[in-house]
Order: C-alpha cells, then structure tokens, then sequence
C-alpha cells in the first residue's frame, strides 16, 4: 500500500479542471525543488514571441501529463484492471517528472548544452539527494522504475506507451495547453472520446474503431499545431538569435575575452556536462539577468544579440535558396555583420503521425469491431494520406532586418 494524503489535494487548471492528487509521495515530489524549478522555465520556448499570452510553464503542463495519466490508470477500465497500484504509482510518477530535466527555452537549449533533457531528467530521478529520498522512502527501487518508465526500459511495456508514445498523455496535454494559452484553437481534440475508447489488447494500447474519428482529429491537431505555432518562423528567429549569441560567447571563451555574466554560462559554453547543481541554476530568470548584464558588455556583437533577445528586436527570415543566400550575405557585408553571427538556416520537417518505430509498437492501433487490431493509417483514410503525403519542409535564413533598410 502506498501511503495516501489526509484528504485529495486538488489544484485548479484551465486546461483539465482541476488536478487531483491523493498519494502522498506525488504531493511530496510536486513540492520538491526540483519540480518548483519548472515554474520558471516557459513551456514553448520562443514561441512566447509571437503569441504574448503563451507564458505557461513546464510545471503547469507536468501536473497536466500527470492528470492525464491519473485517469488513464483509473478512469479506463481496461488499464485500470491492467495494472497493480505500484504501477498506476509509478507511471503517474514518471508522468509527472518526465520533464524535470528540461532546461530553459525549451528545446532550443539542447542544442547548447549538447545534451538532452531526457538525460538530465533520469539523472536527477536517481542522484538528486531530494528527489530521490522522496521516491526510495515510499518504496525501494521506486527512483529506477520511474527512470526506466521514462527511458522505455520498464518491465511492462504498458507503462512507456501511457507516457511517450503517439497517443500519450504528453502529447495530449501539450496540445490541449498550449491551444489554450496561444489563443489557437489548431490544437483542440475531443480528449474526452479518445479516452473513453482506449483499450488494452496484447500489451498494447488501442482505440476502439468507434474512437477513430476523435484519433483522426488528434493526428490533425498536432499537424495544425507544429505549423501554426511550433514552427512559427517569429519564434524559430527568437532561438536562431539565442544560438547566435552562445556561439559568440563560446568563442569569446576560447580567446580568453569572456566577458562577466552569470557563473553557469561557464561550463555551459566549455561543453562540459553540467553538474546537478549547475543545471538547477539554469532558469529562464538566471538566463535572462545573464543577457541584461551582456547588455552591457564590451564586445559589441554580444550587446547587439542580448538586447535582440530582451528587447525582440527579432532577426528578419526569408526562404532558403541559394540566390537569396548570397544577396544577403552581400548585404551583411556591405554593413559590417559578420555573418557567422548575424546568418543562420533552419529547416523544419514534419511528419504528423509516423506509423511504426523499430519496436513496431509505438503506432496508434484501432481494434476493429471484427476484433483485428490495425494500424490507424490503416484504419482511417485521412491519416494515411498523411502518413504518404509529401514531407512538410519550411527551410528558411535569419538575418538582421536592418539590412534590408534603405538599401
């Protein structure tokens, strides 16, 4: 048995209503340090650039994975009866802290630190003093279940697939949440349907032929969602600029011309894997009081791109062709920007919904009134125009605006 609270803590969310939490060792991690962390990290990075009411945070989306998958273990009868309490712990758990690891600017600070959050997180599930006497004082072994949870190495496969899979309470909350806050209505699907016909069959989870429609409408969301919002051409200059910038400090670094700043930025820029208390020290506010102070700096492309980021004195785009290419960098040029500071590329793929994974267990499967259990680009017309449709591509160049004046 796992110890309960006195009484069901319930917070209020715009999103799910409220979130329910009766077992005590949840209450305990949402309290920790750690997890409060998460409140001072955005959920979509430099996507807040675009859309100024999108100032959730990676907390409020934790807690919402976390309800999700609460009524998943309990709300879905076939899950339900599929697991034990320690699992539907367990998973809930990993629901929660799936994003503890994350570092500032959402993904974009991967690139930087050169590793990923999901590596932090397992980390910090396991070594953190805090996080991990919560979690062994409940139950022995507690910390590597919820890691392996989280790693898709759990000793039932069941568990991964309620957390990181292609119908999963991730996803699910992410796009509901940030529909929310961005004012867009791209990321609205009926998440009610979808729960009320998921089932367990073999292992898996599946979708009842009934439920086809509300996985359809899902499938579509996230198409309508990465498009619309996480690939904004506005937000992907915010984060080409914050690239830019730790690319001039690395190499103000390796001249011995660092200028002062936060002590974090330090092995951050040595490429260096960053202890457990440097990474805590890593927020949005510790970021931002970094570039306020860069603002100030003597190296004078350092000031231009920390007053870029605080001010959104954003970089222009435009499509990436060969032609255009040159034009511009002639123009950087001919106005004193170097352009291995000041010229970047990106290019955005996407896929919507990707059938099969080398497991061949990460698609979303309908069973069928027949009782056959297939592959949702099987079951339904619309996803498998997208599964062989032509790949989505935006590939564009960032470059500073002023280039383009009086020229």
């Amino acid at each position: 048995m796992f110890p309960k609270t006195e009484e069901v803590k319930v917070m209020r969310d715009p999103v799910h209503g409220y979130i329910h939490v009766e077992y005590q060792v949840i209450w305990d991690v949402i309290n920790s340090r750690w997890m409060q962390r998460l409140r001072r990290i955005h959920q979509l990075g430099g996507a807040n650039m675009v859309y100024h009411t999108a100032d959730h945070t990676r907390f409020s989306h934790s807690l919402g994975v976390y309800e999700i998958v609460r009524r998943m273990v309990s709300e879905v009868p076939d899950i339900d009866q599929a697991l034990s309490e320690e699992e539907k712990v367990t998973v809930m758990l990993a629901g929660l802290l799936h994003d503890i690891g994350h570092g500032p600017y959402s993904h974009a600070f991967e690139s930087i630190s050169n590793r990923s959050h999901e590596a932090y997180t397992c980390d910090i599930i396991i070594q953190d003093p805090e996080i991990r006497t919560i979690l062994e004082s409940c139950q022995k072994g507690l910390a590597e279940e919820v890691a392996d949870v989280i790693r898709h190495k759990s000793a039932n496969p069941l568990l991964p697939q309620l957390v990181s899979s292609q119908l999963d309470a991730d996803r699910m909350d992410y796009l509901l949440r940030d529909a929310y806050f961005t004012g867009t209505k791209y990321g609205e699907f009926d998440i009610e349907r979808v729960l009320r016909t998921l089932r367990v069959s073999d292992g898996k989870i599946v979708v009842k032929e009934s439920g086809t429609y509300a996985a359809e409408n899902y499938i579509m969301a996230r198409y309508h969602m990465y498009w619309q919002v996480y690939y904004h051409p506005v937000a992907r200059a915010y984060e080409c600029g914050l690239l830019k910038l730790f690319l001039r400090l690395k190499d103000l670094m390796e001249e011995g011309k660092m200028p002062k700043t936060i002590p974090a930025f330090t092995p951050l820029l040595k490429q260096e894997k960053l202890s457990l208390d440097e990474y805590f020290a890593l927020d949005e506010c510790a970021c931002n009081y970094g570039f306020e102070l860069l603002c100030k700096a003597e190296d004078p492309i350092v000031r231009d791109l920390a007053s870029r980021l605080l001010n959104r004195n954003l970089f222009e785009y435009q499509e990436n062709n060969a032609a255009g290419n040159r034009k511009i960098r002639a123009l950087l040029k001919q106005k004193g920007f170097d352009p291995r500071y000041y010229f970047g590329k990106d290019e955005a793929r996407q896929r919507p919904y990707v059938p099969y994974s080398r497991t061949g267990s990460e698609g979303i499967w309908v069973r069928m009134h027949t009782g056959e259990i297939l592959e949702l680009s099987q079951a339904s017309n619309i996803v498998n125009a997208l599964v062989h449709g032509q790949e989505r591509s935006d590939d564009r160049v960032f470059f500073p605006k002023e280039i383009l004046e009086n020229k």
